[in-house]
C-alpha cells in the first residue's frame, strides 16, 4: 500500500468499478506499475506468493485480462519463467477470448495474474478461456484483493494485499444519494 500512496494511486471519490459496484476509493495499479523497478518488485512478489501455494510447481503460461492485468502478468511471467498471454473482450458479444495470435496448448499450465480483484468476474472469465482452450488453471492471482479474501474464482488464489473496501449496489449507493460525481477511472467503457 506505501506504492500506492507514494504514486498517487490510491484514490478517494465516487467511483464505478469494473464490476458495476460503487466504492469510495480506488486503486490505479496502472499509476505503480508506470514505474518498471515497482513492478518488477511486485511481479516478484506476487511469482513467490504463487510458487508458494503451489509447492514450485512449473507454470507454462501466465494469462491476464487485458488492460489491466497485462504489466502485472508480464512481470510475474517473467519471475516464473513462463509466456505471458492476455485476453481481450470481444466487442460484439463482450466475451474474453485469446486474439493477436495467442495460442494455449491443452497440456499447459497456467495460472491467471489480475491487478485488483473485486468481485472476481474478470479472473473467472479469464480462467474458463484458459480452461476452453484445454488448459489447466492451477491458481490466480493478483497485486490487491479488495473482496477481504471472499472472491471465488474457481481456483486457489493469492494476493499481496487484501483488503476490507466498501462496495456498493449502484442502487443503495450512499455517495450517489449525497449527489457526488460518479467517476469510471478504470480502463472499460461499460
Amino acid at each position: 500500500m506505501a506504492l500506492f500512496e507514494e504514486t498517487g494511486a490510491y484514490l478517494h471519490g465516487h467511483f464505478r468499478l469494473t464490476s458495476g459496484l460503487h466504492s469510495g476509493e480506488y486503486l490505479q495499479c496502472a499509476k505503480v506499475l508506470a514505474h518498471p523497478q515497482y513492478a518488477e518488485r511486485l511481479g516478484r512478489a506476487l511469482s513467490e506468493k504463487i510458487n508458494s501455494l503451489l509447492d514450485g510447481a512449473a507454470i507454462d503460461v501466465v494469462v491476464s485480462p487485458a488492460m489491466g492485468g497485462i504489466v502485472i502478468g508480464h512481470e510475474v511471467a517473467r519471475a516464473l519463467g513462463a509466456r505471458s498471454l492476455f485476453t481481450e473482450r470481444d466487442a460484439a458479444t463482450n466475451a474474453m477470448m485469446l486474439r493477436r495470435g495467442f495460442e494455449i496448448l491443452p497440456s499447459e499450465k497456467a495460472v491467471v495474474i489480475e491487478d485488483v480483484i473485486t468481485t472476481g468476474g474478470s479472473t473467472r472469465e479469464v480462467a474458463d478461456t484458459v480452461s476452453a482452450a484445454g488448459a489447466k488453471v492451477l491458481a490466480a492471482g493478483s497485486i490487491i484483493d479488495r473482496s477481504g479474501g471472499r472472491a471465488d474464482v474457481g481456483v486457489p488464489r493469492v494476493a499481496l494485499e487484501t483488503l476490507e473496501a466498501i462496495a456498493y449496489q449502484p442502487e443503495e449507493c450512499p455517495l450517489c444519494r449525497q449527489g457526488l460525481p460518479l467517476v469510471k477511472p478504470g480502463s472499460r467503457r461499460t
